[in-house]
């Protein structure tokens, strides 16, 4: 039986159609989810893809968190199900308190679209389960809010507990410790600022996304047995 992954669509999103075709080269079923609907009853992950939901005219995220859907995807996830939030999808689950700390504005006040080097920390994870600590991908980036930051005391549960997922070899951005994605304690919640399913062709310099992808489609079949 094929995972199903439920790509959410909010008003403005523009990466879901390249997470669906990510996630089918990945092995998975992807269905869209438009963000009015209040039921993800089918799916076995989520997907919060990149994009400028509702606008982002207040800050990233913060409109979006409102949005119908993300009552379900709060259940979804409370319960165990994986929830992977991608650039601004990462923005919206910070927002909905699903993920510790904010994405603030880039250093130097940049909007930065390249590729960029990250390394694996932490396998505990799904979208990292059955990667090497230590392996390096290459993966773009497309944002001018990716800047991540947290206090003290959360960053030191991060390091502590094996939570942050990924780091940048280079930062681009200014975010704390160079973090690059991060998960919930149990794992099954992750925040990634770059962009996978915009790495999954040779004809885009990079198939590095289908890695993690293809971790999260055996996460999700782990899961379901």
């Amino acid at each position: 039986m094929s995972v199903v992954v439920g790509v959410v669509v909010f008003p403005g999103s523009n990466c879901e159609h390249d997470a669906a075709e990510a996630l089918e080269a990945a092995g998975a079923t992807p269905r869209l989810v438009w963000h009015t609907e209040t039921s993800l009853r089918g799916v076995d992950a989520v997907i919060l893809p990149g994009g400028f939901a509702h606008g982002d005219y207040l800050r990233p995220g913060a409109l979006a968190r409102f949005s119908p859907i993300m009552n379900a995807v709060g259940s979804f996830a409370a319960s165990g199900g994986p929830v992977v939030g991608i650039c601004n999808g990462f923005q919206v689950l910070t927002e909905a308190r699903l993920l510790p700390g904010a994405l603030q504005k880039n250093s130097g006040l940049t909007f930065v679209c390249r590729d960029a080097e990250i390394q694996i920390e932490s396998d505990r994870c799904v979208l990292s389960a059955g990667i090497a600590v230590g392996t390096r991908l290459r993966i773009p980036i497309n944002h001018f809010e990716g800047n991540y930051i947290c206090d003290e005391h959360t960053l030191a549960e991060l390091e502590s507990e094996g939570r942050i997922v990924a780091r940048y070899v280079v930062n681009p951005n200014g975010s704390v410790a160079s973090i690059a994605g991060i998960a919930n304690a149990s794992g099954n919640v992750v925040g990634l600022m770059p962009h996978p399913e915009r790495a999954v062709n040779p004809l885009t310099g990079s198939t590095d996304g289908l890695t993690m992808l293809r971790a999260l489609v055996r996460s999700c079949a782990a899961r379901v047995g």
